[in-house]
């Protein structure tokens, strides 16, 4: 009798203790204030779900780099995956919300784009097989130079790094001339004399060194791109109810979370900069009301490129605030 009890009993602990395994793939380093949140959300995934759902996070383009992320969530070769917003902009136009430079100028700008945002980027998701968790912000883009910087005159014949269209319409609509220079090669084109200024988040800045050539940094804070986590619809539905809540609670408070930390890192970045000998300063009013007028000529074009999908977003933007 004993034994057939026993028997019993091995026989339903599997299920007692089965547990549903994801991998969750993204292309930014271990160390990336992203990365870290993204491992605290899936480590409160499990605690939340009872141990029913345990997310190994995959750094540093490990699984796959990060443009192929997408497309291998919705193919179902990994359950879960977190990329930059921008880089779906060719099969999702509205993501590209995020690279209309001048638009958002704070944290409470970028959140009033993301609510705008995000209904939109669930529908076209849907009709990719995917569900989207969370979106967290970069810090804002500012302005590195190597010399002092009033008014968009200051930047005729110079030379300004730029790394997608976006900065190279910036750099021709303010007379600079472009120079497409990947950042890990910024240093040694500034020593080589072949830059004079560049758009950036002060974190790229200190995470790159660029002290030396660089004195002047200014907070125009041009944009805030924002890194989007997400899930294979299919993965998510098979998930038992209370693993999903578990995944749906969690993903909001990593949301949460996760803006506090951009801020965080933002603010001390910038004091990074200050310490390191380069000037801090706020753009001029002159630059500034050059640069909203760049935002709005920027806005207009990008409006007439997407259709009726960016006049959802932008319409409220502009005249709901």
């Amino acid at each position: 009798m004993k034994a057939v009890v026993l028997l019993a009993a091995l026989a339903v602990a599997p299920v007692l203790h089965a547990q549903t395994q994801w991998k969750l793939a993204t292309g930014y380093r271990a160390e990336s204030f992203h990365t870290r949140n993204v491992v605290q959300f899936a480590q409160d995934v499990e605690r939340a779900s009872g141990g029913a759902l345990r997310i190994e996070v995959h750094a540093n383009n490990a699984l796959f780099k990060l443009g192929e992320i997408p497309q291998a969530v919705q193919d179902g070769k990994v359950q879960a995956g977190e990329t930059i917003m921008t880089s779906l902009v060719q099969g999702m136009p509205i993501a590209g919300a995020d690279t209309v430079p001048f638009l958002v100028r704070s944290y409470a700008d970028a959140r009033r784009l993301w609510d705008l945002q995000r209904p939109l980027i669930d529908g076209h998701f849907a009709a990719k097989g995917l569900k989207a968790l969370y979106a967290v912000p970069w810090p804002p883009q500012g302005l590195f130079s190597i010399g002092p910087v009033r008014s968009s005159a200051d930047f005729k014949g110079t030379r300004m790094r730029t790394y997608n269209p976006a900065t190279v319409r910036i750099a021709e609509l303010l007379g600079a001339t472009p120079v497409d220079v990947p950042m890990v090669e910024v240093n040694k084109a500034l020593s080589a004399g072949k830059l004079d200024s560049m758009i950036t988040s002060a974190l790229t800045g200190v995470e790159n060194q660029v002290w030396g050539q660089i004195k002047q940094y200014y907070g125009i804070n041009a944009w805030l791109p924002k890194n989007i986590v997400f899930v294979n619809q299919q993965a998510f539905d098979a998930l038992p109810p209370a693993a999903r809540q578990a995944v749906t609670q969690m993903a909001a408070e990593a949301e949460t979370r996760g803006w506090a930390l951009s801020a965080a890192v933002a603010e001390e970045s910038v004091g990074e900069l200050q310490r390191k000998g380069i000037k801090v300063e706020r753009a001029s009013a002159e630059l500034d009301t050059e640069l909203k007028r760049l935002g709005e000529r920027f806005s207009r074009e990008w409006v007439q490129s997407v259709g009726n999908d960016a006049n959802k977003i932008f319409i409220p933007y502009y005249f709901q605030r």
